[in-house]
């Protein structure tokens, strides 16, 4: 008979580890079924900002696979509009609702579980449920949603995000860019608190330039509404009008199923798994993808960042190893890439507040520089920010804010940082250069160069 592997969550990381697991065993040898909450499976989430802007057309193009092509091309039954309500491990077994059917309910035996349930959106106490017009952006399913209130009679005219992470610069631009005026409220100094304060005021200028009323330092307190709709935002300093209320504050692992099943979590929220992605002590269960917790390579402690590229990942290593192999994840640094309004924001490694907590002696340095020859048509600025420990001169971290060919240059940061690189070495890096591409010194060494004097090294 063949073993039987259930995957809960149909996004990325579950679908990753099905289908490597599909590859290296055949249906008569691994039977595969997935439970899929919403309606979708193997998309972009990160793409949703771009659709809901209008940048891209239809919201297919953001799907990977669809369910029909997992059940026709790899034989893995994909059950859509599925909750999974309960794992028994004891009787390996789980509990799933038919939402579209009454939610009937289906129980499936297993001998091998993946744990894909992915993140949820911070929900703070004051957005109430029943209040119309106020969405995270999680699923594809919250993107459809969003983009229909944006359709609706009449239409939204005031938007609030609330948050000023990836999702509520990216979207706080999608609003923008359909039309409507635009607050962005965040709590703290700066929006983008994934890089340091410094860099993101760069982001508020731009944000600001195109047109978005940016406050900081503001604590949302509620909302109004109307006949459960909502009108305005509530704040420290009064409302603020609003037909569509984006909540951008962030992301936290989907594990309370894990948690009711005994299934162990870290100091992060996340799922402890080993190397292999193996749930800590529980024999036959994997976890993968925005649930679990990862370890960052610079400090050797646990984290929870989840990225798509992670979680893709971790469901080939999950599903390579069910399938018979053998492969490992190898922690994260925290590699990041955005672009708002035309501005490219990216990370690697640590931020100054995190190189501090982790207890390193630290010097920074940051220059200016650009993306082409200064006299190359084209050319724009870019600022570079590096992070390294004092004594040894190791990369710790580095931001980039800039324009366009700005972003990608966190690469070869990333792979400096990857492989425990030096400041001092990185100056001798065999950067590629032509005046269309990067200036002779290219900014990436310019700010190494800086690093290293600010050392005290030369």
């Amino acid at each position: 008979m063949a073993e039987r592997l259930v995957v809960v969550g149909g996004d990325a990381a579950g679908m990753s580890a099905a289908s490597q697991a599909r590859k290296r065993r055949p249906a008569s040898d691994l039977s595969i079924v997935g439970f899929e909450k919403g309606r979708y499976t193997s998309y972009s989430a990160c793409g949703i900002p771009y659709w809901v802007g209008g940048l891209v057309d239809d919201r297919t193009e953001l799907i990977a696979r669809q369910p029909a092509v997992f059940r026709d091309d790899f034989d893995i039954d994909v059950r859509t509009r599925h909750e999974v309500v309960d794992i028994d491990l004891d009787r390996r077994e789980v509990t799933a609702v038919a939402l579209d059917e009454g939610r009937r309910e289906v129980r499936e035996p297993f001998d091998q579980l993946v744990y894909a349930t992915g993140a949820l959106p911070v929900h703070p106490p004051w957005a109430v449920e029943g209040i119309r017009g106020v969405f995270g952006v999680q699923t594809l399913d919250d993107g459809d949603a969003l983009h229909a209130w944006l359709l609706r009679d009449p239409k939204p005219k005031h938007a609030v995000v609330v948050g000023g992470g990836y999702i509520g610069v990216e979207m706080a631009e999608a609003m923008i860019n359909r039309g409507l005026s635009v607050t962005l409220v965040e709590r703290g100094q700066q929006p983008m608190s994934t890089v340091d304060p410094d860099m993101g005021a760069l982001v508020t200028d731009t944000l600001r330039t195109l047109g978005v009323d940016v406050r900081t330092g503001l604590a949302v307190t509620g909302l109004d509404h109307r006949d459960d709709v909502v009108t305005a935002v509530r704040t420290e300093e009064g409302p603020i009008p609003a037909d569509i209320v984006v909540l951008g504050l962030g992301i936290r692992p989907n594990t309370a199923l894990a948690a009711t099943a005994g299934l162990p979590l870290g100091p992060t929220g996340g799922v402890r798994v080993d190397l292999r992605m193996r749930v800590v002590g529980k024999d036959g269960v994997w976890a993968t993808g925005d649930c679990v917790e990862s370890v960052h390579r610079v400090t050797g402690r646990p984290v929870h960042i989840p990225l798509g590229t992670h979680a893709n990942k971790q469901g080939r290593v999950a599903g390579i190893n069910i399938g018979g192999g053998y492969a490992t994840f190898p922690g994260v640094i925290g590699t990041a890439v955005t672009r708002v309004c035309g501005l490219e924001v990216a990370r690697t490694g640590l931020l100054s507040r995190e190189a501090d907590a982790a207890g390193y002696a630290f010097v920074t340095a940051t220059v200016e520089s650009t993306n082409r020859a200064g006299y190359f048509p084209g050319a724009d600025p870019m600022t570079i920010k590096l992070l390294a420990e004092r004594g040894t001169g190791r990369l710790l971290g580095a931001q980039i804010v800039g324009r366009s060919e700005a972003a990608k240059r966190i690469d070869p940061l990333a792979v400096a940082l990857w492989n425990n690189m030096t400041v001092e070495e990185m100056v001798g890096l065999d950067l590629g250069y032509a005046p269309p591409y990067a200036p002779v010194w290219d900014p990436v060494l310019i700010a190494a160069r800086k690093t290293v004097e600010a050392l005290g090294v030369l």
